[in-house]
């Protein structure tokens, strides 16, 4: 979700609530501690060098359990980041202690924020010899086991 899209969704919403890629809720008690811009300027497995950039959103609950943030005032720290951190429409990464701190992204589904799993992936595939989509194999093509070339007690494995 980019932070305009989070920004109109804010304008229309009576209260914040963000579910969890498992169904669970982030406790409504929870704070954003933190707006900021992450910058990531990395060189990958097949030497290309990239940047990528998010604008990032740390949620942590606290043992105050009476306290609510509202929309409104997740607007006015986006419009403050934005007078001194930066005006790009980037994309929204929310960071979220479970175990350690998870790295999230962000939806709206259902008129519900969500935060999204994220994955590491290999951005240079096509350099590290990993093919870019599954081998498709016939079974009925595979050698049987008559046709083996590793037999019990060959040695071959």
């Amino acid at each position: 979700m980019k932070l305009s899209a989070l920004k109109n969704y804010l304008h229309t919403a009576d209260v914040l609530n963000f579910q969890l890629p498992n169904g669970e809720f982030v406790p409504a008690h929870f704070h954003i501690t933190e707006i900021g811009l992450l910058s990531k300027h990395f060189i990958d497995c097949g030497g290309i060098v990239r940047e990528e950039k998010f604008a990032s959103m740390q949620i942590w609950t606290a043992n105050d359990l009476d306290h609510r943030l509202a929309p409104a005032k997740l607007n006015s720290i986006i419009a403050t980041y934005e007078k001194t951190i930066s005006q790009e429409d980037l994309d929204v990464e929310i960071e979220y202690q479970s175990e350690t701190i998870g790295k999230y992204g962000l939806d709206l589904s259902a008129g519900q924020l969500q935060l999204t799993t994220t994955n590491t992936n290999c951005l240079a595939k096509d350099h590290c010899g990993i093919p870019t989509e599954k081998l498709k194999v016939n079974l009925s093509e595979l050698a049987t086991a008559g046709e083996s070339c590793c037999t019990p007690g060959g040695g071959c494995c």
